[in-house]
């Protein structure tokens, strides 16, 4: 459960700020200064404090930059009956998350309550990350179901030494689990030899693959070996192979068939020993039915397929993408500093359908590193970096909000019982109007999860409205 500590001399605030953070599930220590709460941290796993500024033995900024030297993990909310700019802007020097005014908006604080704890969240991500898996170019990131699958099937391929057909759009790491499937075979040690048949022109395809001989035809002044004979004991990659013309996939069909090329302007035939992974953007079932691929060289690649997800259909990975992103950039190119995202900002990412996949998300990372001047990446960084790809933002709804993954609430688990209607007809208007009302909030509560932020915004409410409501009917919240 997550810790908020409170720091406020004001009984009358610490109390209410208490009970809407309860009524969270959150768990709270509410004090009366700040001497009291530097204990109180150095005993629990403090996650946030709100912290007011003039306290009795020790002011808030004191302790402020005490909290950040000694727990830098722990966000910090100012909050001051007596604000000014400058003060505000002396907090967020001294590392304060936000700085709040009295009197205090409970739903304001609710939400920087969020923002402040889903920070600390990514920032604890993006700190695993780098300390368990340091960066390597060719690493396959991410947490969701979709990408935990595409390890295994990855594990599952590269034990075995069959064909492997990748499917995928473009930008989605297709070349990348091919070469994580040769890093996990036995040919690990060999080559690995990549080729893009969509950017060889058709009448140089063959020399590519196969090699040709001097003088084979007019620029061939010396002998080449093809990509068939560099890969020979390891790995040939055959990336966007629906692009290849006809005649090479003929040619490709009967190496896979004996093992066997010929030079271009050769007569020796040459054996080679080549795993090949092809990978490709389109349905080749449609181009072989087109006619514009062909079946039996279909069949023999299509040995293991593996389907790599675009990243609109595995949102879990974005965070994690970004950061490894920004750390990788940063290290190498710009020697930048850590960035932070907050929900908001997390929210329009994973709402955005990215038509460019993985590798439109890394030109955003590098977007960010040249023209974000650092701290807190917010909802309108995003939007206006978002805003830069051309025909990218245009059909997306930008008040589309990200649906809720996980189910708070058992399945199993009865619902409360909204009053027979024919019952409350019975009723006097005042009589009829607080059981049904009772009845529905405990009904709207029930399917959100007994969280009230979630309950008020799925009905329209605000928290501290549906606050009050649920103290007048004596409401429960507990699950």
């Amino acid at each position: 459960m997550t810790n908020i500590l409170i720091i406020d001399d004001e009984p009358g605030i610490r109390s209410t700020l208490a009970s809407i953070l309860e009524d969270e599930r959150y768990r709270v220590h509410a004090l009366a200064d700040a001497v009291q709460g530097l204990e109180c941290i150095r005993r629990e796993p403090i996650e946030l404090v709100l912290l007011d500024v003039l306290l009795p033995r020790m002011g808030g900024m004191e302790a402020l930059e005490q909290i950040r030297s000694g727990w830098p993990e722990i966000e910090v909310v100012v909050i001051s009956g007596h604000a000014n700019v400058d003060m505000a802007v002396r907090a967020v020097k001294l590392g304060a998350f936000d700085f709040l005014e009295k009197p205090l908006s409970l739903d304001k604080v609710l939400t920087v309550c969020r923002n402040a704890l889903m920070v600390q969240k990514l920032r604890r991500e993006n700190r695993d990350l780098k300390k368990n898996t340091p960066y390597k170019e060719d690493e396959i990131i991410g947490q969701s179901r979709e990408t935990e699958q595409l390890r295994e099937r990855i594990t599952q391929a590269a034990a075995s030494d069959a064909r492997i057909l990748i499917c995928g759009e473009n930008g989605t790491g297709k070349e990348l689990v091919a070469r994580a499937i040769h890093r996990g075979s036995s040919r690990s040690q060999k080559a690995f030899v990549a080729l893009n048949c969509a950017a060889i022109p058709d009448t140089l395809i063959e020399s590519e693959l196969f090699g040709h001989e001097k003088g084979a035809f007019t620029d061939a002044v010396s002998s080449r070996k093809g990509r068939f004979e560099l890969a020979s004991g390891g790995t040939l990659f055959l990336d966007e192979i629906g692009d290849m013309s006809l005649s090479a996939q003929a040619k490709v069909l009967r190496v896979i068939q004996e093992q066997k090329i010929e030079r271009v302007g050769g007569e020796k035939t040459l054996e080679v020993d080549v795993r090949i992974v092809a990978a490709t953007n389109k349905d080749l079932e449609q181009e072989c039915a087109a006619g514009r691929f062909r079946q039996d060289l279909f069949f023999r690649l299509n040995v293991l397929p593996i389907y790599v997800p675009p990243l609109r259909e595995r949102p879990e990975d974005i965070s994690l993408l970004l950061f490894h992103f920004l750390h990788a950039l940063g290290r190498e190119s710009y020697a930048a500093e850590p960035f932070d995202l907050n929900a908001e900002a997390l929210q329009l990412l994973q709402s955005y359908p990215w038509p460019g996949n993985v590798r439109e998300l890394q030109n955003l990372a590098e977007r960010i590193l040249v023209m974000h001047t650092g701290g807190i990446i917010g909802e309108e960084t995003i939007l206006a970096l978002l805003q830069q790809n051309p025909g990218s933002w245009g059909a997306f709804p930008r008040n589309q909000s990200v649906p809720e993954r996980v189910s708070l609430f058992s399945p199993a688990a009865p619902l409360p019982q909204v009053p027979d209607v024919s019952a409350i007809l019975q009723l006097k208007y005042n009589e009829a109007k607080e059981s049904f009302e009772k009845g529905y909030l405990e009904f709207q509560l029930s399917q959100h999860g007994g969280i009230i932020s979630r309950t008020a915004e799925a009905i329209g409410m605000y928290p501290s409205n549906l606050h009050a409501k649920l103290r007048k009917y004596h409401i429960r919240t507990e699950r």
